[in-house]
């Protein structure tokens, strides 16, 4: 095979070679051809031209020169001389230098074959020296072929556990390959999904960037906008940064302000020694006038490590002068409770003894001489006696409105179940009286005062028992439940409700104020102080107490107090 290969190249360059050569050969033939036609047209032009040239002298001397005289013979003699001399000086140089022509290129055609075949034997040696080295070659491949076939056929029990081994290599190593190239695309997969990746996320972070922007200018305008002074100060104090409340307070620019210590600003901060983070003080304006400020002072901590702080402050002067004027006024009410509290005495003394008089003697003339005055009289004197007994009555409603005021007690546990039996003991002959159909649910224990919840309960009860429509009959329902408010803390809900007239609720407000009626004393009895009373006690306990209602439908009022007294 090796040598059909070697032949065969061999071959196709020799018939290069020598293809180039025939072309050089053709073509200095066509040239030789070519030159030889050249000097045999030139050499028939020129004979052409002679017996032309003689002919046409042939004619000028007519019929071959008879009749001619000797001269004029003479002349045709030397005339066709001279053209013989002027053709052959024509021809021969033309004859000489073509055949001149013709032989050196016979020459240079002989010259270049000997050259050919030199040249051409040259190449024949290279070539079977090229096919003697190849043929070496050629053996050499056999020699090491048949060398290995002897060595594959010893060895090939020896090695074929070997063989075997890089077989499964080779397999392994094609696996490993394959895995490789699933893993490469998968990864030119994932990077290009990474790019696109990256991307959106750049999209994103364009656009959070712009959120951050506009949030932080937002931030800027709103510390710009707030009306308290805000100073940030780095860790030796010294601002950083102030919003234009800072400059409107102070009296100074806040380019005045950026690099000086909050001591240089605001004077030393110190209360016996110790450094306060947040409080009251003066401070002087740049102008000198004094101004009461509110400050807080946090520090800003960044990686757990404290880094600065933040100054808030305001102006509280008008605070100042609000709780100047609230203190004036609490002294006005303390020295208006303490009055009240010595008309309660008086009250409870010194204008309770003439009712008594009035009305024991009112009583002695009643039963003494009763029949003996005239009726007129007697009426007169039953007028007298109720209103010493509504005056009565109103000094102690008086009385149990001023307590509630002046009254101190701790707060104790109080079981409402056990007050509500208490009250409904109290109210059993009126409960008797009007068949009144009372139904008392569960109720907590909680921390308050136990007589003002006896009397917050008493007051309630004898509402709903008290305004009823001629002829009903009173059904009350009291009861509870608990609560917790946002702030943890827990409540009870106590509700009230009856079946009686009811009332508008435009007119809720007015009657938990102290003497007001919404109905005239010939209807229901009653001084007005009663529903004030209650809400007292409830603002005493820190609850509260508002009611529902419908004209005609009934009411339904509900207590709401907390079960722990802070």
């Amino acid at each position: 095979m090796w040598k059909a290969l070697e032949m065969s190249n061999t071959a196709a360059w020799v018939d290069d070679q020598t293809g180039t050569d025939g072309n050089k050969t053709s073509i200095a033939r066509q040239a030789l051809l070519l030159s030889a036609l050249s000097l045999a047209i030139g050499l028939s032009m020129s004979a052409w031209m002679y017996s032309r040239g003689a002919h046409a002298i042939s004619g000028i001397t007519g019929s071959g020169g008879r009749g001619l005289t000797l001269d004029r013979w003479a002349e045709h003699a030397l005339l066709l001389k001279q053209f013989d001399h002027s053709i052959m000086t024509i021809i021969v140089p033309t004859a000489t230098a073509g055949a001149l022509c013709l032989l050196t290129m016979l020459s240079g055609l002989a010259l270049s074959g000997r050259l050919w075949v030199l040249r051409m034997k040259a190449k024949e040696e290279d070539w079977r020296k090229m096919v003697s080295s190849l043929q070496i070659q050629l053996a050499a491949s056999r020699s090491s072929e048949d060398m290995m076939k002897f060595r594959g056929g010893d060895f090939g029990k020896e090695n074929s556990e070997h063989l075997r081994q890089l077989e499964l290599k080779n397999a392994q190593l094609q696996t490993e390959l394959d895995q490789l190239k699933r893993a490469e695309k998968s990864l030119s997969q994932r990077r290009q999904e990474l790019e696109s990746s990256k991307t959106v996320l750049e999209l994103h972070v364009q656009e959070r960037t712009g959120e951050i922007q506009k949030l932080q200018r937002r931030y800027e305008q709103t510390l710009n906008s707030a009306g308290e002074g805000i100073c940030g100060l780095d860790l030796d104090g010294r601002t950083t940064f102030v919003n234009p409340a800072v400059s409107r307070i102070t009296g100074f620019a806040i380019r005045d302000l950026i690099g000086k210590s909050e001591k240089e600003i605001f004077g030393q901060n110190e209360v016996n020694g110790e450094n306060k983070n947040s409080g009251e003080r003066v401070f002087f304006r740049k102008d000198g006038t004094p101004v009461p400020l509110e400050f807080v002072k946090t520090p800003i901590h960044e990686n757990e490590r404290e880094v600065g702080a933040v100054l808030v402050f305001k102006d509280i002067t008008e605070r100042k002068r609000v709780e100047d004027a609230i203190a004036q006024k609490a002294a006005e009410l303390t020295r208006s409770n303490a009055e009240l509290e010595q008309f309660a005495f008086v009250a409870s003394h010194d204008l309770q003894e003439p009712l008594r008089k009035i009305q024991a003697f009112g009583d002695r003339l009643k039963g003494k001489f009763g029949r003996a005055v005239a009726p007129e009289a007697q009426e007169y004197l039953e007028r007298m006696q109720s209103a010493s007994a509504r005056m009565r009555t109103l000094i102690n409603d008086l009385l149990a409105f001023s307590r509630v005021i002046r009254r101190t007690e701790p707060f104790v546990s109080v079981d409402l179940a056990a007050v509500t039996k208490g009250v409904l003991g109290d109210l059993e002959v009126r409960i008797e009286k009007s068949g009144a159909k009372v139904d008392i649910g569960d109720l907590p224990v909680l921390e308050a005062d136990p007589m003002q919840m006896h009397q917050l309960l008493l007051n309630l009860l004898s509402n709903a028992l008290k305004f009823q429509p001629a002829g009903g009959i009173p059904v009350v329902k009291v009861r509870s439940r608990t609560f917790s408010a946002l702030s943890g803390e827990q409540y009870c809900e106590i509700t009230v409700e009856d079946n009686g007239i009811g009332f508008e609720e435009k007119y809720l407000e007015k009657m938990f104020a102290v003497f007001q009626r919404l109905h005239g004393r010939s209807e229901y009895e009653g001084t007005g102080v009663g529903l004030a009373v209650c809400r007292r006690i409830t603002d005493r306990h820190h609850g509260t107490i508002t009611a529902k209602s419908r004209l005609g439908k009934g009411a339904t009022f509900v207590v709401t107090l907390p079960l722990r007294q802070g």
